[in-house]
């Protein structure tokens, strides 16, 4: 009998010590969540700010928890809360949210706003909006708050800890260099030129975040931005690609991987984690069957062809089954296709991840 509960404890101890390990159950989380970007990571933010992009009303949030709009783009969960949920962290909160002190520091915080782009003078049009150079500095007073709770060296091992995730890139074309025929942008840069021009801005952005702590950074490329149903909706005749923003998306992410590789070789450490977006989103794109949807071409939830004008609101067609669709509304995916990138995020092969997945990254801590 004394054995049997000697081995119990033994074996609570040891399970225990693993959650604990991996952040499950502790009550300070071992590894701190830094989000970055625009919509797609966007949970929350925007809701805090004088902004016309922005989330916050149904049918946002079908499919969330709570079955509230949040501010996510999504009808349900985001990419940066699946991360959050498949590597068992508390997911942070928006850096605006009131409620993000005391120990909800030690989570993390998103500091991701719907609209933003690579360069400042993308999504002009959205009026408030947290630029990344704004994002950034609201990074650098985060840390600045939580020297105060926990002192500054122990702030700097959970920053450089952290996992940290950029989504960036996409407005810069959509709601920047195609928003009208004959954008400043466009008439100032050939589109290879405008490439270029912002890889080599994304690199200093880059470099800005290693800067400021983090050593461990998922990079997300484009999605495939002439195929999302806003885009079929003003540009296509028969359902097919856009020729023209797939161009762009064909010369910016080979680019943006090849920076992260000489980034990293600069450092002279593997910092920085290329996420190949456009492939993971043209596997469902291509053959939506094969992950069972129905289509990928039409949004869930919009009006007009392919659901793909204005804005998801109350008054837009929904489906009833959001989770054969692969487009929740005109430009985000739904929160099943979030889902199947982020399962490549964690375990795809080089053709999605370089130079390593998320899973082996974490494995050599």
């Amino acid at each position: 009998m004394t054995s049997s509960l000697a081995l119990d404890c033994c074996f609570i101890v040891v399970i225990t010590t693993f959650l604990m390990a991996f952040g499950f159950g502790s009550a300070q989380p071992t590894r701190a969540f830094f989000v970055f970007g625009d919509s797609i990571a966007d949970n929350g933010n925007n809701h805090f700010l004088a902004t016309t992009a922005r989330a916050d009303n149904p049918p946002y949030g079908i499919d969330f928890p709570s079955h509230k709009a949040t501010g996510r783009f999504s009808n349900g969960l985001n990419i940066p809360d699946l991360i959050s949920e498949r590597l068992g962290l508390e997911p942070p909160l928006p850096y605006l949210n009131p409620l993000l002190i005391g120990e909800k520091l030690l989570v993390g915080a998103n500091f991701a706003s719907a609209g933003i782009g690579i360069l400042n003078d993308t999504g002009f049009q959205f009026l408030d909006i947290l630029h990344i150079d704004k994002q950034l500095k609201l990074f650098d007073h985060y840390q600045q708050r939580l020297s105060a709770h926990i002192g500054a060296e122990e702030t700097k091992k959970l920053v450089n800890k952290a996992l940290v995730l950029i989504i960036l890139g996409g407005n810069d074309f959509v709601n920047n260099y195609y928003l009208v025929p004959f954008s400043a942008r466009s008439r100032q840069f050939s589109l290879p030129d405008y490439v270029t021009y912002l890889i080599s801005e994304y690199k200093k952005i880059l470099r800005k975040l290693y800067n400021l702590g983090a050593r461990k950074v998922l990079v997300t490329g484009t999605g495939p931005m002439g195929c999302v149903p806003a885009e079929l909706a003003l540009r296509s005749r028969n359902g097919d690609c856009d020729l023209e923003l797939e161009r762009a998306a064909s010369l910016y992410n080979p680019q943006l991987i090849e920076m992260v590789k000489v980034l990293n070789r600069e450092i002279g450490v593997d910092v920085f984690i290329a996420v190949n977006a456009h492939r993971m989103h043209m596997d469902f794109i291509t053959n939506p069957a094969a992950f069972g949807f129905v289509t990928s071409k039409v949004a869930c939830c919009g009006q007009g062809p392919y659901n793909g004008i204005g804005l998801c609101t109350p008054l837009s067609n929904l489906c009833q089954n959001r989770d054969l669709y692969a487009f929740w509304d005109p430009f985000h995916p739904s929160e099943k296709a979030s889902k199947i990138i982020v399962q490549q995020i964690l375990t795809g092969s080089n053709e999605y991840m370089h130079p390593m997945n998320l899973s082996t990254v974490l494995a050599m801590d």
